[in-house]
């Protein structure tokens, strides 16, 4: 069993809204925590998707992951774990139609879909993947899993699930994942702050965590600000997201610096968005070397992972082995 899983799909480049508001965690829970952290291909092709870039994707974000921290041995890759499919298929016998039905992110997907490719095909797989989901979760029998709010749903739903299979085959096999809530930014689109930062808004909606420092600084620096406050008094979204991002990247100091600029009302933003700028750069410096590194050593690092992969599959096989019993399938002993 592990202490902690978390996972991630594969979108390739790595921007701030990821990164403070998963990765971060993820560094700082593995020192303290035995962890899984995957990239979950499987996920990515219940929406429309580009095939031929995928696995690309996939091998692009382990990359990146790999540059800001997270440790080799605690990532792996779904596709190379069939047992999260299996398991998936053995749980969706567990689960009612009923408790689909009433998961918000498959309608809000599903509609998303059908506004951006004009195409009324709505995959099975879109409506199935909460129990692809719980199985990930459920596979290595964890603790915690760090989540969201906006993810609240889908862990009551695997911890709904356990317990029913718990309750059909007479024994307390699966622990009630909880939730591990933690203090992660919101990080919004510098370009539209009422969105989040997100790829698929489009370039100007998400920064890089490895951008060139030509492209951050021109980034931030068209960062929308509003008009500083609003009618009751409190910051405009954008100058908030702003402070966010000076916050996060531990600038300490300039955070309550120019914190205390807008109270008193002399702040300028053009010297807000250059500490931000400023405190980003200082945080990425490392990452961006680190991922140089692993540029040049791809095939030895793609093998590592293939390797921790297949560590942490142990645990999922011993997991299917043990449902299979319980459930009266036929097992192939390991």
């Amino acid at each position: 069993m592990k202490d902690i899983l978390s996972a991630i799909q594969p979108t390739g480049d790595m921007h701030f809204g990821n990164y403070f508001g998963a990765v971060k965690n993820w560094v700082d829970l593995q020192d303290k925590y035995s962890c899984a952290f995957g990239v979950v291909d499987y996920h990515a092709i219940t929406m429309p998707t580009n095939y031929q870039k995928l696995r690309n994707n996939t091998w692009e974000l382990i990359f990146n992951l790999l540059a800001v921290g997270v440790n080799a041995e605690n990532l792996f890759i779904q596709s190379l774990i069939p047992e999260h499919t299996e398991l998936s298929w053995i749980l969706s016998c567990f689960s009612s139609y009923g408790q689909m039905t009433r998961m918000t992110q498959f309608k809000d997907k599903s509609a998303k879909s059908k506004e951006e490719t004009k195409d009324s095909f709505i995959s099975a797989g879109l409506f199935n993947y909460p129990i692809l989901q719980s199985a990930d979760i459920l596979l290595y029998r964890p603790k915690f899993v760090p989540v969201g709010k906006d993810q609240e749903q889908h862990l009551e739903l695997t911890r709904n699930i356990a317990q029913r299979f718990n309750s059909l085959v007479g024994k307390e096999y699966f622990r009630l994942p909880e939730i591990l809530f933690t203090e992660t930014p919101k990080i919004r689109s510098t370009a539209n702050p009422e969105i989040k930062m997100s790829k698929s808004a489009g370039e100007k909606h998400y920064i890089s965590v490895f951008a060139e420092e030509s492209r951050l600084r021109k980034q931030i620096r068209s960062a929308v600000t509003d008009t500083g406050r609003t009618n009751d008094g409190d910051m405009s979204q954008g100058v908030k997201n702003l402070f966010e991002l000076l916050k996060a990247s531990g600038q300490t100091e300039a955070y309550k610096s120019l914190l205390q600029d807008f109270e008193n009302s002399s702040l300028k933003y053009v010297d807000l968005k250059d500490a931000v700028a400023d405190g980003l750069l200082k945080m990425t410096r490392a990452f961006i070397e680190k991922r140089k590194e692993i540029a040049a050593n791809k095939k030895n690092v793609k093998n590592q992972i293939k390797q921790s992969s297949w560590e942490i599959r142990k645990i999922a096989q011993e997991t299917i082995k043990n449902v299979k019993d319980l459930t009266g399938l036929i097992n192939v002993r390991f």
